[in-house]
């Protein structure tokens, strides 16, 4: 295990734990402190304490394919599940968020000045004001978040969906700051609403909504469109139907949703995704004279697709659709998209990725990314990119030593703030988390801070000071992909000692897969995930020395959505209860 160089003063450390207030058994006191390199350090009464958190990217694609130069970056510009990707520009700048679903704070927004050196500088709803998600399961919540640039008043606008409640914008004139309180918007139903600022100054809402007239199969929706006045920030006027079914609507297309109108060379075009969210997904483009005029459905859509290639292709990326597109300052056009990268074409727990790719332009005038059997390109030469040694993409190490007042934004909690329920300034130099009466298959918000997994194959890993007061308390380290599919690397109460477990958590409650009698005593614990992307390897460590494995060959398919349901990717994180899903005994 690495050591932990971090140096932990004595009245910090005492000071701290006493003012951390909350505990597993409503106990604050500190008693029996354990030695680490002659340092005191927590003795987990207290609540449990993280040391720091580990995340080792260890994908054998960039291992086996370097970038040949300076002006090259890998597809997904954003691993892990970064869905829905929107972007603008203020002609200088580039801006980009991303669904968050049923997590806390919602809506990351990442800042470019080239728009392959990303670089997240917070999130559009960071307070509770803005983010209602109570209830809600972890693939509802926020959909699809549209950003737009109004040139007219130098105004950010992010319109999205709360399954929870309807369709609302915010905005900004600084997006590196906060932004606003929603601002909501009854009279526009359905879902993916964006906004489109004409060069008159008219602005528009465009979204997917239910068709004019009956509903002829399942998946038919429309795409309709409304004025909107940004001196009262009200629509106005009548809603109008675009676009009937799809592209091709003899062919019953399905779910046409995502929808971003531009004006390019004095031409309107509208352009949605459509198919669903699976294998199936795609874009397509039409073509129009005026914002609420006829739009007319170019004759090759798709315009960006791979459902009709071989599933058996190596390296395959698939379910390419959702796309935005942004003019670049050297007016070129460009394209960001969610796409899937399956192992074997079979399952993946890294969600719905952002790419990047070029906008090539037909004779006629419509935008496009692939045609024919062209495949979406894991690396993308771009022209003059001064690519940073810092990026987002490819294999990268991260650690979190836990010495800031406040979480970096990588971090994630579910439904809410958190605040009574973890803490970085109450125990200096690490996060204390409460074991709270709320475990992570309940629709409310559990001790459970996480981040994105970004690879395939990665290592995850961290320090543990955790003394459970009775056999319902238990933490360590949680897989999560949703309320009913999660591995559970914990440490727990047997008796008057410890042990360490893993545990599948299902509908039905948990299963333990493996388990070890800790010996006595009050040291830290290390725990480890090592994926190797169709299966994970646990391992657990006294202090600082060996690691010693747990379990090995866990099937990773478990957490995906081809064996589940969502939206989502999978996370990993820290995690805290006393109120688990438990049965079986140690064998």
């Amino acid at each position: 295990m690495k050591k932990n160089q971090k140096s932990k003063g004595l009245l910090n450390i005492i000071m701290g734990v006493l003012a951390f207030c909350f505990s597993c058994a409503g106990n604050s006191g500190v008693s029996d402190k354990s030695k680490d390199n002659g340092t005191d350090l927590p003795t987990g009464k207290a609540g449990a304490h993280f040391d720091y958190f580990s995340y080792k990217g260890m994908d054998d694609f960039y291992i086996e394919n370097p970038l040949p130069g300076k002006d090259y970056f890998y597809n997904p510009v954003l691993p892990g599940w970064y869905s829905d990707p929107s972007v603008c520009t203020n002609g200088e700048d580039y801006f980009l968020v991303t669904s968050t679903f049923s997590f806390f704070p919602g809506v990351p927004i990442f800042h470019s000045k080239d728009l392959v050196n990303w670089k997240q500088i917070g999130h559009v709803l960071d307070r509770p004001s803005q983010l209602k998600l109570d209830g809600q399961r972890v693939s509802q919540g926020i959909f699809a978040p549209a950003i737009s640039y109004n040139p007219h008043n130098k105004t950010y606008y992010m319109v999205t969906t709360n399954i929870g409640g309807g369709n609302f914008f915010v905005k900004t004139t600084d997006p590196f700051g906060s932004w606003s309180d929603p601002i909501w918007l009854p009279e526009v139903p359905g879902i993916d609403p964006s906004f489109f600022f004409d060069e008159d100054g008219k602005a528009y809402i465009i979204n997917n909504d239910e068709p004019e007239g009956p509903v002829l199969y399942d998946g038919h929706r429309a795409i309709k469109i409304q004025e909107f006045d940004p001196l009262t920030d009200k629509t106005t006027g009548p809603r109008k139907m675009l676009v009937n079914g799809g592209a091709r609507p003899e062919d019953k297309p399905i779910w046409i949703e995502g929808p971003h109108m531009y004006k390019i060379n004095g031409q309107y075009l509208l352009m949605s995704a459509e198919g669903g969210t699976g294998p199936q997904h795609s874009e397509v483009i039409f073509k129009g004279d005026k914002p609420m005029g006829e739009f007319k459905s170019w004759e090759e859509n798709p315009i960006l697709t791979q459902r009709h290639l071989d599933p058996d292709r190596p390296r395959p990326v698939t379910c390419a659709g959702h796309a935005d597109l942004v003019q670049a300052k050297n007016g070129e056009w460009w394209s960001v998209f969610l796409a899937c990268r399956p192992i074997e074409g079979k399952f993946e727990n890294l969600g719905r990725e952002t790419f990047l790719m070029p906008v090539n332009w037909s004779e006629d005038g419509y935008p496009y990314m692939t045609r024919g059997d062209e495949l979406i390109p894991m690396i993308v030469k771009k022209e003059g990119l001064q690519r940073d040694d810092e990026v987002t993409f490819g294999n990268f190490e991260k650690q979190d030593d836990f010495n800031d007042a406040s979480l970096g934004h990588q971090w994630m909690l579910l439904r809410g703030k958190a605040n009574d329920l973890y803490s970085l300034t109450a125990n200096p130099g690490f996060l204390s988390l409460k074991c709270a009466g709320v475990n992570a298959s309940e629709l409310k918000t559990p001790a459970f801070v996480s981040r994105r997994m970004q690879h395939h194959k990665f290592e995850s890993a961290t320090k543990l000071y955790f003394e459970p007061a009775d056999d319902n308390e238990a933490a360590g380290l949680l897989l999560f992909k949703d309320e009913t599919h999660q591995y559970f690397l914990s440490v727990s109460k047997d008796g008057n000692n410890r042990k360490i477990s893993l545990e599948r958590i299902s509908a039905k409650g948990a299963e333990i897969l493996a388990a070890e009698k800790l010996p006595e005593g009050n040291y830290p614990i290390g725990l480890k995930v090592v994926s190797e992307g169709k299966h994970y390897n646990f391992y657990y460590a006294f202090a600082d020395e060996d690691w010693n494995q747990l379990a090995e060959n866990v099937d990773a398919r478990y957490l995906s959505t081809a064996n589940s349901y969502g939206f989502t990717g999978t996370n990993i994180g820290m995690y805290a209860t006393k109120n688990p899903f438990r049965k079986g005994e140690i064998q």
